[in-house]
């Protein structure tokens, strides 16, 4: 029984296949014909933003959507490329390639490698944990920062020029050298098309309830309209042979499957892409974990984190041995796969096969596709991840997380992605331990009338001279202990009648060997002056650990399961005061 529950859980194929009948089937199908179609013409765009050929993204859209399908958790996650990943392999494989011998694909398909066996090592561990450091705001500010990039990179092929950098201030110092040279016929090609696109994701969907479809197909044909805009202006540009004009095509895209080849392990490649290799690990995690459990939540299913490691690491080990890239679960394409609905990781599968029949029959159809068109589809596909009201928000709320927003978004514009990400990360473990080296703390008196004890400055309570009741709202380690042990030697020498310091602890869920040594240090200094050291609402894994050090035989007090049993004992008047107050 235990070996079953084991193999079910690196393997949840077993567990939802075993009771897969028709009906799922039709919703699996279904849901895959709809994110096929929506995710040829994205696979293609995505490759193209992270400089490698079109094909690579249809690769990258096959074998991995199997591999996820067996070793995934998330019933309605559709895995494949993604604009922010993308963009963060094109900075990666820019700079390995050259001096190598390795060329771009097969440098991506070494990031993928990487990429996948890091995801997996993290998922046999149990190192899930990891993603933690990245906050939310560090990750916000880096999607929106990352989204400018990207939309700002993909105006070349709108223009028809060419143009390269990899910060903001390098993209647009080589726009405005080339933009005398736009190509008119591309412009149109890619204004017309951002148009359609905005268009269709605003209306479509109106249009197609109001002419009788049902909400449940509108909805996932709505996000089919980029298919439509890459048909009409690949039509377009053969019929008149626009690339003769100038406009840049797609080209000869290989016909056929990938095959199973794993590249060249360059030991100096594999050493200046790790760091790269594992931010695009932990981002490409943290977006597809946020999006399985949040689909997975209307429905009351559950995604394993872990397991999901090892299916995204084993997916990517697929990419980078099938002439892919790295992938990650997708926001917008998981949500068509959830509302067309998919209702296994089978519909995955499915997707693949479709992107597999696509590669051998239609790559023919795709020279005449402007790459303007592809352009659009990037611009408009992020444009739509660039939140304004995530700053406005986070700076009312919070000033220190707006530090990490706001780092986060101009040092990867001015720098780039990986040195973005990597400011905002230590900045937000920074103005962590600054937060937490100066924890709250708060004098507590009794609330009249109950058993109750709130802070002196923000209630009307109860006190006594002789007792000073101290509540630390936060665990004590290295960073703050100093902080504690001068806080109550301060508050010690001003109250020339105190008699006992009750340390009130109903917040701190850990004390370190730091935070002991200054306890200790306390006990002993409160002694010499006669005060007497108490300790109240001691958590029960604090105190085992407590147990197990010499503080609580030298402890002058006592430790009270609590505050109020310290203040019946240790000042009863002012107990039977607050209670005659009732």
């Amino acid at each position: 029984m235990k070996a079953a529950s084991t193999l079910k859980r690196f393997f949840p194929i077993l567990e939802w296949g075993a009771a897969y009948n028709s009906r799922a089937f039709v919703s699996d199908i279904t849901a895959a014909i709809i994110v096929t179609v929506m995710l040829i013409p994205q696979s293609l765009a995505y490759a193209m933003l992270a400089d490698l050929p079109p094909e690579v993204g249809l690769y990258a859209s096959m074998l991995p959507l199997v591999l996820y399908a067996i070793f995934g958790t998330g019933r309605a996650l559709a895995v494949g490329p993604v604009a922010v990943i993308s963009l963060m392999t094109a900075a990666a494989i820019s700079h390995a390639a050259p001096g190598s011998g390795i060329g771009y694909v097969e440098a991506a398909m070494v990031l993928a490698l990487l990429s996948g066996l890091m995801l997996l090592v993290m998922g046999l561990m149990r190192l899930g944990f990891l993603v933690n450091f990245l906050s939310h705001p560090v990750i916000s500010g880096f999607i929106v920062a990352s989204s400018i990039l990207i939309a700002v990179s993909q105006f070349k092929y709108i223009l028809g020029i060419t143009s390269s950098g990899s910060t903001l201030i390098e993209l647009i110092e080589s726009l405005s050298a080339q933009i005398g040279k736009t190509n008119v016929p591309t412009l149109i090609i890619g204004t017309a098309s951002m148009a359609a696109l905005f268009s269709t994701r605003s209306r479509l969907k109106k249009m197609l309830l109001s002419i009788g479809v049902s909400e449940t197909w509108a909805g996932p044909l709505a996000k089919g309209g980029p298919v439509a805009v890459v048909i009409i202006t690949t039509l377009i540009t053969a019929v008149w042979h626009l690339d003769q004009s100038g406009v840049p095509v797609v080209g000869q895209v290989p016909v056929g499957l990938p095959s199973v080849t794993v590249p060249h392990l360059d030991m100096a490649l594999i050493t200046h892409m790790a760091s790269s290799a594992f931010l695009i690990s932990l981002i490409g995690f943290v977006s597809s974990i946020s999006v399985a459990q949040t689909l997975a939540a209307k429905r009351r299913q559950r995604v394993d984190p872990d397991q999901e490691l090892v299916a995204l690491g084993i997916a990517n080990i697929g990419a980078g041995v099938t002439g892919g890239y790295p992938i990650t679960g997708g926001f917008a394409r998981s949500v068509v796969n959830f509302d067309a609905g998919a209702e296994t990781p089978a519909a995955g599968a499915f997707t693949a096969i479709g992107i597999a029949v696509a590669t051998i029959f239609l790559t023919p159809l795709l020279y005449f596709l402007p790459k303007a068109t592809l352009a659009a589809t990037i611009i408009v596909a992020v444009l739509s991840l660039i939140d304004g009201k995530v700053l406005l928000h986070t700076w009312r709320y919070s000033k220190r997380d707006f530090a990490a927003t706001a780092t986060t978004i101009v040092v990867t514009l001015i720098a780039g992605v990986e040195l973005g990400l990597i400011a905002g990360v230590v900045l937000s473990i920074v103005l962590h331990l600054y937060r937490t080296s100066k924890p709250h703390c708060a004098i507590v008196g009794i609330v009249p009338g109950t058993e109750h004890f709130r802070n002196i400055l923000r209630h009307n309570v109860l006190t006594n001279d002789t007792v000073l009741t101290l509540r630390v709202d936060e665990s004590l380690y290295f960073a703050n202990a100093r902080f504690l042990e001068d806080k109550v030697y301060d508050l010690v020498s001003a109250n020339k009648a105190l008699k006992h310091v009750v340390l009130m602890c109903p917040a701190v869920n850990e004390i370190d060997a730091s935070a002991l040594e200054s306890l200790e240090e306390i006990n002993s200094r409160l002694k010499t002056s006669g005060v007497t050291f108490h300790l109240s609402e001691v958590k029960g894994p604090v105190m085992d650990r407590l147990e197990r050090s010499s503080l609580l035989q030298h402890l002058t007090g006592k430790v009270f399961l609590s505050q109020y049993k310290a203040i019946e004992e240790l000042a009863p008047d002012l107990a039977r005061t607050a209670q005659a107050a009732e």
